[in-house]
C-alpha cells in the first residue's frame, strides 16, 4: 500500500513576506511532503505589492526549499484546498489574540469542510512582535528592516518607498 502524500497550505497576504513567515514556511516544509504557500488575492484590501510581486518575492525567498510551491487564490480557502488536494492548513500564531482569531477561522473552515484540518505553529519568540504592517510602517519612513525581512523583500520595499507611483 502506498503512503498518501501529505499536502499542506500556508495561506496569507504576505504583503510583504517577513522573517516570521519564513520561520513558519521552513518549519512547516519539514512536516509535510509538499507545502503550498498561497497568497490570498483579497480584492477588499489595497496591498503594497501586487499578487504577482508577492509570489515572486516568496519564490525567491523559498527557492532553497524543494517541496515548497508558491501559488495564489481568490476563492474560499476550503475550496482551494480541495482543488489542490491538500488536507492541512498551516497557520502561524504570535499571541493569544492571534489564537482567538485563528480558532474562529479554523472552526468555520471545519464547518465548511470537515476533511480539512488546521494546525497552528507557534512563531519563534524572536518574531512574536513582527507583522507585515509593522515592516511597511518602518520601511515607509526609510527605517532599517534588514533583520525583519528576506534580502529580496528589503530591496523591493526600498524600491517601493523610494519610487512611489505617480498619481494622475
Amino acid at each position: 500500500m502506498s503512503k498518501q502524500m501529505r499536502v499542506a497550505v500556508y495561506p496569507g497576504s504576505f504583503d510583504p513576506v517577513t522573517k516570521g513567515h519564513m520561520d513558519i514556511i521552513q518549519r512547516a516544509s519539514r512536516q509535510f511532503d509538499k507545502l503550498i504557500v498561497a497568497v490570498l488575492n483579497n480584492t477588499s484590501k489595497s496591498p503594497l505589492f501586487s499578487v504577482e510581486e508577492r509570489k515572486e518575492l516568496l519564490s525567491s525567498a523559498t527557492s532553497h526549499l524543494d517541496n515548497v510551491e508558491i501559488d495564489s487564490f481568490r476563492d474560499l480557502l476550503v475550496n482551494y484546498m480541495v482543488y489542490k488536494q491538500a488536507d492541512v492548513i498551516v497557520r502561524g500564531i504570535r499571541s493569544v489574540t492571534d489564537f482567538e482569531y485563528e480558532l474562529q477561522i479554523a472552526s468555520t473552515n471545519q464547518k465548511l469542510n470537515s476533511e480539512v484540518e488546521t494546525i497552528f505553529m507557534m512563531t519563534n519568540p524572536k518574531f512574536s512582535y513582527l507583522s507585515s504592517s509593522v515592516v511597511k510602517e518602518i520601511a515607509s519612513f526609510h527605517g532599517d528592516v534588514s533583520d525583519l525581512v528576506p534580502t529580496e523583500v528589503e530591496k523591493a520595499l526600498k524600491n517601493k518607498y523610494d519610487n512611489p507611483p505617480t498619481k494622475n
